[in-house]
C-alpha cells in the first residue's frame, strides 16, 4: 500500500482538477502515480515532461530503444512499476522482454542506462565517446534529461510505494 494516497477528484481543488483533466486530455489515462503526484500540479507537470524529452527522442530513436534504455534504468533501479510499463510496451509490440537480442546502439543506450542508474558519476569516457560518435549534443542533453526524469520517477515509486497499476498486473515480471 503507497505511503501518499491518490487525490480525490470529488474534493480535490480547482487546479488540481484542471492538471487531472489536462492529463487525461493529453493521454487518455490517469496512472497511481499520476494520482499522487497530482497532489502537486506542478510536481506532476515536471514528471511529465518525460513526455516531452520522449518526442524530442523519437525522430532519431524508435520506440523500441527509448523503452529499452528506459527499462534498463528502471530495472537497475528496481523499481516495479516502471519495469512493468515497459515489459507491457514490449509485450503489447509482440516482443519478449527477457529475450530481445539489442541492436549495437540499442546495446550502448542499455548500458548507458544501466550505468547512469547505479552511478551517474561512472559513466565510462568509453561510452561517452561511443554515444557522441552516434549522436550529436542537442540529443545527448536530452536523453540524459530524459534518464533524470526516468530515475526521478523511479525514486518517487520506489519510495512512496506506489501501487502497481490493475492493467499492469498481467505484465509483471514473475
Amino acid at each position: 500500500m503507497a505511503y501518499l494516497s491518490p487525490i480525490d477528484y470529488a474534493t480535490a481543488s480547482d487546479d488540481i482538477r484542471a492538471e487531472h483533466d489536462r492529463e487525461l486530455a493529453l493521454r487518455g489515462r490517469m496512472t497511481n502515480m499520476k494520482r499522487i503526484l497530482l497532489h502537486s500540479p506542478a510536481a506532476h507537470r515536471i514528471y511529465a515532461e518525460w513526455f516531452t524529452l520522449r518526442d524530442l527522442l523519437k525522430p532519431t530513436l524508435d520506440d523500441r530503444a527509448i523503452w529499452l534504455f528506459s527499462k534498463a534504468i528502471a530495472g537497475t533501479m528496481r523499481a516495479e512499476i516502471p519495469v512493468t510499463f515497459f515489459r507491457r510496451a514490449l509485450i503489447e509490440r509482440g516482443l519478449d522482454p527477457e529475450a530481445i537480442e539489442p541492436t549495437a546502439d540499442e546495446a550502448l543506450l542499455i548500458g548507458f542506462g544501466k550505468v547512469l542508474a547505479a552511478d551517474a558519476n561512472a559513466v565510462p569516457e568509453e561510452t561517452w565517446a561511443a554515444l557522441k560518435a552516434r549522436y550529436d549534443e542537442t540529443l545527448l542533453v536530452n536523453l540524459t534529461a530524459f534518464a533524470g526524469i526516468m530515475v526521478a520517477t523511479c525514486v518517487f515509486t520506489n519510495a512512496v510505494k506506489v501501487d502497481l497499476d490493475p492493467e499492469l498486473e498481467g505484465y509483471r515480471r514473475r
